[in-house]
C-alpha cells in the first residue's frame, strides 16, 4: 500500500525551503508515494508543478492574524486525502499542526526555529544535524528528532549561453545562487570583485536590497562584469555554465547551494556560516572563508582561478558527498524510510 502524504507550506514566493519542497515533492512522486498539499497561492510555477505531477491541492492565506479559514481548509484536507503522515514544512505551517488529525505529525525544521511552532507535531525533522542538535537542546526528545537532508537533481540542465548575458567565453565566471538579503553577504561579493580581475559575475536572485546592491555595484565600477539575473528557476544551467560557484553568506543553517555546486561539479567558495562550515571540508570539497572577509573571499577565488589542480580536487571530493548524502536516490531512500517508521509508530 502507498504512502499517503500531504504537505503543508506557508512558504515566501521564492525560497530555498519552498525550492527543496518542490524538489521533494517530485522524489516523492517518482517512488510513488501519494500527496497532496496545502499551499499559498503566491507562487503559480509551483501550483503548476502540482497540477503536473498529478498532486492534488487546495490554496489558503495562513494569515497569521485570521487563522480560521486556513484551519478548516487543512482540515477539509485530512478528512478528504486520509493521509498517513502530514508533513508540515517550517515554523509558520507547523502552528496549525492540530492533535486530532488521526495521524502522525512531521514538523520540518530549515533553520533554527523554536520547537513551540511545532508543539502539535509528534516528530521533529531537521535538514542538518547541528539543527537536529538545536532541537534536542530545546527539550524535544532525541528519539522524536531525525535529519532529512536537501537533495539536488539537475539531470537535462544545458548551459547558458554567455552571450545572451554579454558575458566573455573566456573569462572566469563566479556565479551567486542567493536572495538579495543582508544574511547573504553580496555586498561582501561585490566588494570583492575590484580585487578578481578579469573575472564575470553572476547574481540569480531577488530581494529588498536589490536596489542598494545595484547602486554599490555602480559605485564600485564594476557594471561592466556583474549581471544581476533576477530570480531564476534553471539553477542548474547556470551552475553548468559557471566556472565557480561563490557562497558568501552571513548566515546559513545549511545552504542547498552548497549540494548543488557539487552535484554539478563546480568548484565552491563558501564563508564559514554554520551549513558551509558543518559540511563543507576546507581543500577537500571546498575552499572556506571568514564571514564578512573581503579579502579573505577574493584570495580564494583567484586561487582557484589560478589552479586548475585544485578546482579538479576540490569537483571529485565534492561529488562523493554529493552522491553520500545529497543525491536524489539518498534522499528518496531517507524520505521513505522516515515516513514509514512515522507512519507506523
Amino acid at each position: 500500500m502507498s504512502l499517503r502524504v500531504l504537505h503543508v507550506i506557508a512558504g515566501a514566493e521564492q525560497g530555498g525551503a519552498e525550492t527543496f519542497f518542490t524538489d521533494a515533492a517530485q522524489a516523492l512522486h517518482d517512488s510513488g508515494v501519494i500527496q497532496h498539499a496545502v499551499l499559498r497561492p503566491n507562487n503559480p510555477e509551483r501550483l503548476a508543478l502540482m497540477g503536473r505531477l498529478g498532486i492534488g491541492y487546495e490554496t489558503a492565506s495562513f494569515n497569521s492574524w485570521l487563522r480560521f479559514p486556513t484551519a478548516r481548509t487543512l482540515k477539509k484536507a485530512v478528512r478528504d486525502f486520509r493521509p498517513d503522515v502530514i508533513h508540515y514544512w517550517m515554523g509558520r505551517a507547523g502552528t496549525y499542526a492540530t492533535a486530532d488529525t488521526g495521524c502522525r505529525r512531521i514538523g520540518w525544521y530549515g533553520g533554527y526555529y523554536k520547537p513551540e511552532r511545532f508543539r502539535n507535531c509528534d516528530f521533529h525533522v531537521a535538514c542538518t544535524h547541528d539543527i537536529a542538535r538545536h532541537i534536542v537542546d530545546c527539550g524535544i526528545p532525541q528519539d522524536r528528532v531525525s535529519v532529512l537532508h536537501t537533495y539536488a537533481d539537475f539531470p537535462d540542465a544545458v548551459p547558458v549561453d554567455r552571450a545572451s548575458l554579454d558575458t566573455p567565453e573566456d573569462a572566469p565566471l563566479l556565479l551567486a545562487l542567493a536572495r538579495l538579503h543582508p544574511k547573504k553577504a553580496m555586498d561582501i561579493l561585490l566588494r570583492a570583485m575590484p580585487k578578481i580581475p578579469g573575472a564575470y559575475l553572476w547574481i540569480a536572485g531577488d530581494g529588498p536590497l536589490k536596489d542598494e546592491l545595484t547602486a554599490l555595484c555602480t559605485s564600485l565600477g564594476l557594471d561592466d562584469r556583474v549581471r544581476f539575473l533576477g530570480w531564476r528557476n534553471d539553477r542548474g544551467a547556470l551552475l553548468a555554465t559557471a566556472d565557480i560557484c561563490v557562497f558568501p553568506s552571513r548566515y546559513e543553517p545549511f545552504g542547498t547551494v552548497t549540494a548543488e555546486a557539487w552535484a554539478m561539479g563546480v568548484p565552491l567558495v563558501a564563508a564559514k556560516a554554520a551549513g558551509p562550515k558543518a559540511y563543507v571540508s576546507h581543500e577537500k570539497d571546498g575552499l572556506l572563508v571568514e564571514i564578512d572577509d573581503v579579502d579573505g573571499l577574493a584570495a580564494a577565488v583567484n586561487r582557484l582561478i589560478a589552479d586548475p589542480g585544485l578546482r579538479q580536487k576540490l569537483v571529485e571530493n565534492g561529488r562523493i558527498s554529493y552522491d553520500r548524502d545529497f543525491s536524489k536516490r539518498a534522499f528518496t531512500a531517507n524520505a521513505l524510510a522516515l515516513y514509514s517508521r512515522i507512519a507506523k509508530s
